[in-house]
């Protein structure tokens, strides 16, 4: 799992449905850049970090994924690579009868450090990503990180699936929904809430009264079923997902909470 943890807190809300999908066993956490949008990117990183290992904590359950940090600047070749590129590479060379999926949901840099620092993790991984457009429109994932959204998409023996701008818009959910959802949803409910709630906004920026969930697409492939979305298969092994079954990853998403808040309360934790 690779996302800018410390910007929208959509991705964390899908990084904890990750982490509940009985059909997902995830092996590595990894922090990427902020855009300047959200201030001053150093320490981006590394605050999106803390903020995947608090809710890593407070999902629970089996063996927890380590964290790791990347970088707070955009991909150069000639710099070495961070812990989190590192990391990716790590878990790529495993021997492990389960397929690799790096699931991301934010700029791409610590996907293009890996590659770069070991190409022949292409062949062993399927990058879900979270990003771009199909017509070419502003969008946040690649323009934060245009050199390693290129280097990215010029790797040979990659398998991507890719959820464009146009896919993810549709995730829409004002922000009434979320609150009512979440506050359901027990201690991760009331975690997550608060980060929506929190997030640091740059001067004169102001919320929407409708948020995209849109970080949460990948998870149709990895932890549910593709079958039900509608996706064109393009040259060069790319699978885009150009209509989501909304309603299987969200009900989903919502069942998955809430049953962790039933076992949060019969257990008695926090």
């Amino acid at each position: 799992m690779d996302n800018d943890w410390a910007g929208d807190p959509d991705g964390l809300v899908a990084l904890a449905h990750h982490l509940l999908s009985p059909g997902n066993d995830v092996e590595a956490v990894t922090s990427s850049l902020l855009s300047p949008q959200f201030g001053p990117p150093a320490g981006g990183s590394a605050r999106g970090a803390a903020l995947a290992e608090q809710l890593v904590a407070l999902v629970g359950g089996g063996a927890a994924p380590a964290v790791h940090a990347g970088g707070d600047d955009t991909f150069d070749p000639a710099r070495p690579p961070s812990e989190a590129a590192r990391a990716i590479v790590r878990v790529a060379r495993r021997e492990d009868p389960l397929p690799l999926v790096v699931v991301c949901a934010g700029p791409l840099t610590n996907v293009a450090e890996a590659l770069h620092h070991d190409p022949g993790i292409a062949d062993r991984t399927t990058l879900s990503w979270v990003g771009g457009s199909s017509t070419e429109r502003p969008e946040y994932n690649r323009d934060t990180d245009r050199a390693a959204a290129a280097h990215v998409f010029g790797a040979a023996g990659l398998e991507r699936w890719q959820f464009p701008l146009e896919t993810y818009r549709t995730c829409a959910w004002s922000v009434a929904q979320i609150e009512d959802a979440l506050e359901g949803c027990g201690p991760l409910g009331a975690w997550l809430w608060r980060r929506f709630v929190e997030l640091p906004l740059p001067d004169g920026f102001e919320v929407d009264a409708v948020w995209p969930l849109g970080d949460s697409c990948p998870l149709i492939g990895t932890a549910l079923s593709p079958e039900s979305s509608t996706w064109v298969d393009e040259p060069n092994g790319v699978r885009t997902c150009t209509q989501l079954d909304r309603q299987l990853v969200f009900g989903d998403m919502i069942a998955a909470f809430r049953g962790h808040a039933r076992r949060s309360r019969s257990t008695g934790s926090s």
